[in-house]
């Protein structure tokens, strides 16, 4: 999720982008275009204190919620009205005007093609796109204060890209627009850019997790391909720990010759060759623990297994497995009720951009912002409660909760680590 300088930073890599598009057409123009990011009015005021008028001009002109998401973790606040129990998303549609400024004939309407073509040409900014005119705007646009800041906006790391689709603005909608921006109207194009994700970072209280469930799965018709059927982690857990052994089960799997690991948020994609008790039904994998930041990180993964045909090899079709994270040995004792800071030792390796929580009981904290990998977040709590007796301390990373729950004893119980606040 991003912070609240990820609108600035959308206006931010939308003007680089346009500028590096300008920057090899001077000639064509006739000398250097300027691509400005402000209300139309101020540069009236320029154009009429004698600047030249050859110019593209990005105006952000309304925000809008996203209906899509809108209602994504609510309620976000207990019966009482006041506990915090989640922080949902603050989900944003940006409304632009895109405005060509041209002293002579044609100009502005060239100008307007360009930055048109563009637009319809990269219609996705990706991860990629964002994090590279992130990173420049210190060197390119050094005088700017914000310039540095929006390196932490967290824009390239929200699970939703960025959409960029033309919007459909009336002569009346128009007409009241440029009215109200007490500025003469030029040739312009309306788009939008969607959807971005501000999340609060407030301590919240976690429930604890249903400790058991009875669900029955009836299988019907079997493909007569290669076809996975469900991922098992160990010991009945939701998800699996690096060095675990994860059981995968299916049809005509026999000659299976690894699997495939992909999560696309953290563009991560890697293949396990080492299959155990490989069989026509089953087989078993170890996701590698490798006490390194490049090892997997915590996430979904789609999971495939590759199995030969002939000369070529097949996939079969994908399953969601997940690795959750793991408090490594961590004995803190009876930790002191007020302001408290924590440091927890884990695995795996935890990357810049996940979103990373310590609850101990019900109550939660955020990680300290980090910027390289780390097996070692801390965390700190305001007003850390008394628990009134021993109670689970668990990692939630982007989601997923490090295992708490003894699934191998009826009915289940919590387990470790157990922690006592006073």
């Amino acid at each position: 999720m991003s912070s609240a300088l990820a609108i600035a930073g959308v206006s931010a890599v939308l003007q680089f982008y346009l500028t590096n598009l300008y920057t090899g057409l001077s000639a064509l123009f006739g000398g250097t275009v300027t691509v400005s990011a402000k209300a139309p009015d101020i540069l009236q005021e320029a154009f009429g204190a004698g600047a030249t008028e050859n110019q593209i001009n990005l105006f952000l002109h309304q925000v809008t919620h996203n209906q899509g998401w809108r209602n994504d973790r609510q309620p976000s606040v207990g019966a009482d009205g006041r506990t915090r129990i989640a922080n949902p998303p603050l989900a944003l549609d940006l409304h632009y005007l895109l405005t060509a400024y041209g002293s002579e004939n044609w100009q502005a309407e060239a100008l307007l093609g360009f930055a048109l073509l563009m637009l319809h040409e990269n219609p996705i900014l990706t991860r990629n796109d964002i994090s590279s005119a992130i990173a420049k705007l210190p060197i390119n646009d050094p005088t700017n204060p914000l310039s540095t800041p929006l390196g932490s906006a967290g824009l390239a790391d929200q699970i939703e890209l960025l959409k960029i689709t033309p919007s459909i603005l009336g002569r009346e909608e128009m007409a009241w627009l440029w009215t109200a921006l007490k500025a003469d109207y030029r040739p312009t194009f309306p788009f939008q850019v969607s959807v971005v994700l501000i999340e609060p970072q407030n301590p919240a209280i976690s429930a604890l997790p249903v400790l058991q469930r009875d669900i029955t799965v009836q299988p019907n018709l079997l493909s007569p391909f290669p076809t996975l059927t469900a991922v098992l982690p160990p010991n009945g857990q939701p998800a699996a720990s690096l060095g675990d052994t994860v059981t995968v089960q299916g049809n005509h799997l026999a000659g299976a010759i690894g699997v495939l690991l992909i999560n696309s948020l953290r563009q991560i994609e890697q293949s396990i060759t080492t299959l155990l008790n490989a069989g026509n039904t089953s087989f078993r994998f170890i996701p590698p623990k490798l006490n390194a930041p490049g090892e997997l990180a915590v996430g979904i993964y789609n999971l495939s297994a590759q199995v030969p045909s002939g000369p070529d090899t097949l996939s079969t079709n994908s399953l969601p497995f997940t690795i959750s994270p793991n408090i490594s040995t961590w004995a803190p004792g009876v930790i002191p009720s007020g302001n408290v800071t924590l440091t927890v030792p884990c695995s795996p390796f935890l990357r810049p951009g996940q979103q990373v929580f310590l609850i101990i009981g019900d109550q939660q904290a955020a990680a300290h912002p980090f910027t390289t990998a780390t097996n070692s977040p801390s965390f700190t709590y305001p007003a850390l409660q008394p628990t009134g007796g021993l109670v689970p301390a668990r990692l939630r990373v982007d989601g997923i909760d490090s295992p708490i729950i003894d699934m191998t004893k009826t009915p289940p119980v919590f387990s470790g680590p157990l922690v006592q606040v006073m």
